[in-house]
């Protein structure tokens, strides 16, 4: 079966690629942002205004340092991006000024300075390619949480050698609420924003060491946290009530929904039985497979949204599907109008996003 893909709008690029990444979606449960980082500034603005037919309001962040050297994040409220870079943890607002900086280890693996600043190492090839840590504002705005290789400088006693925490910071002003050893050694991470600003998701990549998956509540006291999965689990979405969360298994086979209270499996769905083999792959291939992409979300409470782009894209057009998320059968592929590219990003209300062909671009669909 079939479900026809009906543009809304098409979203274009505010930066040029030429000095900037392709924008990317920022969906949270208090707002839905495209964000586009270049070197010298991050731009940003909400996704909802435009898809009601307005022209929405550009918000730009001067950026502290390049492109290369870490991640960001933008508030739901607009007003505060949050660099996740290679030394510090920086917050700036839509004015330039630095709200606050946490400063801590040093993302590169063989540097052991706590640095004072990014002019220190911008010509060192290990920090350019350095690991990275990132940061997500919650739902309400008042709280960032933040994975970071430690320590902290303003630690009385500093360990050179400590690896990961995840801290909750006052979005206000910086301050550490809480911190806890994270037991991971991370090439990257991502947070996944719950609906409860008390809650949080986090999924690291160790490469092939593991994808440990953390699931944070912060509770105003205490910071608990659980690690699901046997380090199997990529995070990719939590649903639009907050209930249930969505992963792909390390090495892309399995796609599951989870109940989010506890992390256990309610349903899931293996590429290579749920998927059929690509239509131009040769007959005589018996090797390959079909596998989900790291990328999925809600399209809706009830339905999901998934790409098996990857395993698509050696012998033709890349196919996206919907799945029932209560059995997580697949109801069905994804007919576009013309040529998308990459994965789809969920919105919750029964629309997503794909990337255009150029990377210019963000096509809004519906069905």
């Amino acid at each position: 079966m079939t479900f026809a893909a009906r543009l809304v709008t098409t979203l274009a690029a505010p930066l040029d690629l030429a000095a900037a990444d392709a924008p990317a979606p920022q969906i949270g449960p208090e707002a839905r942002l495209v964000v586009q980082r270049g070197d010298a500034e991050v731009v940003a603005y909400d996704l909802d205004e435009c898809a009601a037919g307005g022209e929405a309001a550009k918000v730009r962040f001067p950026a502290p340092w390049p492109r290369r050297f870490g991640t960001v994040t933008v508030s739901p409220r607009l007003d505060l991006a949050v660099f996740a870079g290679v030394h510090a943890l920086r917050a700036v607002d839509t004015a330039g000024v630095v709200r606050w900086e946490v400063r801590h280890g040093c993302w590169d693996g063989s540097c052991r300075e706590l640095h004072t600043s990014f002019d220190a190492y911008p010509e060192s090839h290990g920090h350019l390619y350095a690991d990275s840590g990132s940061a997500a504002v919650a739902a309400d705005g008042k709280l960032v949480w933040a994975h970071i290789r430690g320590p902290l400088a303003s630690d009385a006693d500093p360990d050179p050698a400590a690896l990961d925490e995840w801290l909750v910071l006052d979005a206000a002003d910086g301050k550490v609420l809480a911190r806890v050893d994270a037991q991971t050694a991370a090439a990257g991470s991502d947070h996944v924003p719950h609906p409860d600003p008390g809650q949080m998701g986090l999924s690291v990549g160790e490469g092939q060491d593991g994808v440990p998956l953390l699931w944070g509540r912060w509770d105003g006291r205490t910071l608990t946290v659980d690690r699901l999965g046997g380090d199997d689990w990529v995070l990719l979405a939590v649903s639009p009530s907050g209930d249930r969360f969505l992963t792909v298994t390390h090495y892309q086979e399995t796609l599951a929904v989870h109940r989010a209270a506890d992390g256990s499996v309610l349903a899931e769905a293996d590429a290579a039985t749920a998927v059929p083999r690509h239509p131009e792959m040769p007959p005589n291939n018996d090797e390959e497979e079909p596998y989900w992409d790291y990328y999925a979300g809600f399209l809706d409470e009830d339905t999901v949204i998934a790409a098996t782009a990857g395993s698509d894209e050696e012998f033709g057009a890349e196919r996206h599907w919907l799945l029932d998320a209560a059995r997580m059968g697949v109801a069905g592929q994804i007919d576009y109008p013309f040529p998308i590219s990459g994965w789809p990003t969920a919105l919750g209300d029964g629309t997503w996003l794909t990337r255009s062909e150029a990377g210019d671009a963000l096509h809004l669909w519906t069905r």
